[in-house]
């Protein structure tokens, strides 16, 4: 089944202590597409500039990527650039240049309304929401978010949290949307706001998903679930991780029939697998390279080493 993405396709100049690369592609909608690709089938909707030549985009289509909604505008595209020099965990950002992202307004081509799933990238809620209302019929929704939208633009993003099956965040945005320190009741208190599951991401820790009793429509609220990160002898680029896990989480579970909460875990798993080819080279390089065995030999080592 088919998963509607919608966010940004951007370029990011990076410096990581494994060195610094200028203008590698990259964006949230990017790194979702190329992970969740190797599950199901893809839709992108963003918006490039004319720096965005046919050669970044064959990144997506060789992988089988739908392209049809991603808007050409005159200008330049977004461009981010951040260092990971003081700490691998947490980006210093240098400079954003939102160029024809910042008139970014999502248009979603007809040839996409059939699509079963929806992820809601990091962008501003009230372009999230857009999306949301023109895909009424879609069979799940899940979405990101930051601090920043949690910050100063809150009450959009709770109109946009009530339609939401599963948000994705971290550890710090958790509790800044839910005001609690403690990871369980930081956890309650966002479901409580709308989503009916979350996952809390850990960085190189992991991530936890917390369920509520509407997660899997039998009423009955599950235990969290923690899943582990791949061991790494060397992370070269952090910056597409979150993206890429989520992609590989959502694109198995496009993947399945039915979602239970076996799919979800398995799911979980799938996304850390993901996640960790992401950060092996910069930008989408590692991700373009993968195949689908090695997914499957990294899933079963992963199952290996977090199992009695």
């Amino acid at each position: 089944m088919a998963i509607l993405v919608v966010g940004s396709v951007a370029f990011d100049s990076l410096e990581t202590p494994s060195g610094k690369r200028e203008r590698v592609l990259g964006g949230a909608a990017t790194h979702f597409a190329l992970a969740a690709s190797f599950f199901t089938d893809v839709r992108v909707v963003g918006v490039v500039g004319e720096d965005f030549l046919p050669a970044h985009e064959a990144v997506l289509t060789a992988k089988g990527v739908d392209t049809t909604g991603i808007e050409r505008a005159p200008g330049l595209s977004f461009h981010w650039t951040g260092s990971y020099v003081k700490d691998l965990n947490a980006a210093d950002t240098l400079a954003t240049d939102l160029n024809v992202f910042a008139e970014f307004s999502p248009k979603i081509p007809a040839s996409y309304e059939d699509s079963d799933y929806l992820f809601l990238a990091n962008i501003d809620p009230v372009l999230q929401a857009q999306v949301r209302s023109q895909m009424p019929h879609v069979k799940m929704v899940a979405g990101d978010t930051m601090n920043y939208w949690i910050g100063a633009h809150r009450e959009n993003l709770l109109k946009v949290l009530r339609e939401l099956d599963v948000l994705l965040i971290n550890d710090a945005e958790a509790r800044m949307l839910s005001g609690e320190s403690n990871g369980l009741r930081a956890a309650e208190k966002v479901m409580e706001l709308g989503p009916k599951s979350l996952i809390v991401k850990h960085g190189e820790y992991g991530a936890t998903a917390y369920f509520s009793a509407r997660s899997f429509g039998d009423g009955v609220a599950r235990r969290p679930f923690r899943s582990p990160t791949m061991p790494l002898g060397e992370v070269m680029d952090p910056t597409g991780a979150g993206d890429s896990f989520a992609g590989g989480f959502y694109g198995y579970i496009a993947s399945q029939k039915t979602l239970t909460p076996e799919v979800f875990r398995t799911a979980m798993f799938y996304g850390s697998v993901m996640g960790s080819f992401a950060v092996e080279q910069f930008g989408t390089e590692r991700l373009q390279k993968t195949t689908k065995a090695e997914i499957e030999e990294r899933f079963a080592h992963l199952k290996e080493i977090s199992h009695l």
